[in-house]
């Protein structure tokens, strides 16, 4: 990490190619797909190039909005681009930011994130609180507020912004909770805030959980809270409003396109008193969670396998 970024996508091509010339061999590739943009997308292009197939590259936020900033990773990423038969991203406005960087946007496809909708759906039974309370080791009230924030514990994410805001929100409800979903680098920070605010008891560090274990925790939380700085489309705003919980978020990456009414949540100032607020909004007036859930629909797997496997014939075709 210290000196390797700019070589990394030549020494994974390096790495990666003697066993892809082999497979290729025994059972012919039709297409090179990378996930992610950088490294992955321009070792995805020389691979590609090596083997002599289509190649496509998936944009999902942190590879446009931090490596595009970067002049060595731009120019990896602009030729791998050129070299692309398509691309993805997941939200229209990166999509917007893929072209502002220089890439062909004819090229780029939006391509939501798919969500298993048989897991992530609201739960409408009234133990929910007691189960989590069991399976997570510390105790949830009954009808005080809990809010979740799912994200690594990375400035990023802005849990330190969602922990002030509890520390705003208490006035009105002194017995409301906070479930930080995650693990990351400021988890010892974030204990430390908890502490000095006098939220020790109300802020509760899940940890990572098995993700059979997320729709009940969205399930139960009266919102979702996510003060990020930077995202394509997170995964936890998609699966929250998939259980039926209200999101509370910033307006960056593809929010404004999944957040769209008042049923799905408030876009606000990466600020506490702006998320303290909008909080309040929510727990006067809470939502219907099937109306809410509607607003996720479209980001069901099957709509986005059936887009994917069109996307691809297109590629392998042309």
């Amino acid at each position: 990490p210290k000196i390797g970024g700019r070589r990394n996508a030549a020494a994974i091509a390096r790495a990666v190619l003697p066993l892809a010339r082999r497979l290729h061999t025994e059972q012919p590739f039709d297409l090179i797909d990378a996930q992610f943009f950088f490294p992955d997308g321009p070792a995805a292009a020389l691979i590609a190039r090596d083997l002599g197939v289509p190649l496509t590259i998936k944009a999902r936020g942190y590879d446009i909005n931090y490596w595009g900033k970067m002049g060595f990773a731009k120019a990896q990423m602009l030729k791998a681009a050129r070299a692309a038969s398509g691309m993805l991203a997941v939200s229209g406005a990166l999509a917007d930011a893929m072209e502002q960087m220089g890439l062909e946007r004819s090229k780029v496809q939006v391509h939501y994130t798919g969500l298993d909708r048989d897991l992530f759906r609201p739960l409408g039974h009234t133990q929910l609180r007691a189960q989590l309370s069991t399976e997570l080791g510390f105790t949830l009230p009954e009808r005080a507020p809990v809010l979740a924030c799912v994200g690594a514990l990375i400035e990023r994410k802005g849990q330190a912004v969602a922990l002030r805001a509890l520390a705003d929100l208490s006035t009105d409800y002194p017995a409301s909770r906070l479930l930080l979903v995650g693990r990351g680098e400021d988890e010892a920070m974030l204990r430390a805030l908890a502490e000095e605010l006098g939220l020790s008891a109300r802020v509760h560090f899940t940890g990572a959980i098995d993700h059979t274990v997320l729709p009940i925790i969205l399930s139960a939380s009266d919102a979702m809270v996510l003060p990020t700085s930077g995202e394509g489309l997170a995964n936890a705003w998609v699966e929250a409003l998939a259980c039926g919980t209200p999101v509370i978020t910033c307006d960056v990456g593809g929010a404004h396109e999944l957040i769209r009414d008042e049923a799905a949540g408030q876009l606000v100032a990466r600020d506490p008193a702006a998320f303290a607020a909008a909080l309040r909004a929510v727990l006067a007036e809470p939502p219907d969670p099937h109306l809410v859930a509607a607003s996720a629909e479209r980001f069901d797997w099957r709509v986005h396998a059936d887009e994917l496997a069109a996307y691809y014939v297109r590629l392998i075709a042309a």
